[in-house]
């Protein structure tokens, strides 16, 4: 039976899911996602899903968590749990591997570290009250609850009304946040210098632009997909709206989004060092071609 949870992070573009998948057919392992967007279904280009590159050496390499919900819906951390905790339990009890791979670092963390949250309920007269304030004002009060480092729950009014929501939630019920794991893994970090990172990051994202990704977000809208929820999702899916519903030009919108995403993963490598200092050990890659020779 595996021992340990291989874990990979790492900022976006730092070719974490390339070196997921070469190990994960070395080991004959499976890959459980750890990625807020790409559980939705559709939000392919955007999110980066690159399925193709799950297939190596003739073999489809089997994934979790990816393509598993509409676009609309609200995914969340307390989903995540329960979907991290299935997928794993499948994996395991087939004596497979698992490897755990993703850039979204409070889903991994939690993951790591054992959080068991409860599905937190609406408290509508907290939104109401909430509405009235700006965005900045409502990021100031979610910064009295926790850091703000790899997130984009201050990219909307709606993102940071739900995450207040959530926080306060947990703050008067600290008893429904944390447990104990049983779980014993090994976190591997792929690092790239800043140059790279950022080379890459706008390389592809003018890829992405060139096969199509303007055309995915406007069929997303419609078929019924209102513009605000896709602002909710943050980065392509919010520029690219605000494209297309006349309140951005083209080249803003492109200059504005590649700066956002540069600012992402600037805040994913924020989270992954803030969870060495939080006692999650990371070992750092900076070739992982050495694993393969």
């Amino acid at each position: 039976m595996p021992s340990k949870l291989i874990t990979i992070v790492g900022p976006t573009a730092s070719g974490k899911t390339n070196f997921a998948v070469r190990l994960a057919h070395q080991l004959d392992a499976e890959i459980i996602s750890a990625d807020s967007r790409q559980v939705y279904r559709r939000m392919t280009i955007g999110t980066g899903k690159d399925l193709d590159e799950y297939r190596i050496g003739g073999r489809q390499i089997p994934f979790h968590l990816i393509d598993i919900c509409e676009p609309g819906e609200k995914y969340n951390l307390y989903r995540f749990q329960n979907d991290f905790a299935a997928a794993h339990a499948d994996i395991v009890s087939r004596g497979v591997q698992p490897i755990l791979c993703g850039g979204s670092g409070l889903y991994v963390e939690a993951v790591l570290k054992g959080y068991r949250m409860t599905e937190v309920p609406p408290d509508h007269a907290l939104r109401e009250e909430l509405e009235t304030k700006t965005l900045d004002e409502l990021a100031a009060m979610l910064r009295q609850y926790r850091p703000l480092h790899n997130t984009t729950d201050t990219d909307t009014k709606q993102r940071a009304i739900r995450a207040i929501e959530i926080e306060r939630h947990y703050a008067l019920n600290p008893d429904q946040r944390r447990g104990q794991t049983s779980l014993d893994f090994v976190v591997f970090g792929i690092d790239v210098d800043r140059e790279t990172r950022r080379r890459r990051i706008s390389q592809r994202l003018h890829q992405r632009l060139a096969a199509g990704m303007l055309g995915e977000v406007q069929a997303l809208l419609d078929e019924g997909i209102a513009p605000d929820d896709l602002i909710y999702y943050g980065l392509e899916y919010k520029f690219l709206t605000l494209h297309l519903i006349g309140r951005l030009g083209y080249d803003e919108m492109v200059r504005q989004l590649e700066i956002a995403i540069h600012q992402f993963a600037k805040r994913q490598m924020t989270w992954f060092r803030g969870m060495e200092r939080r006692g999650i050990e990371i070992r750092w890659i900076s070739d992982f071609q050495q694993f393969f020779d």
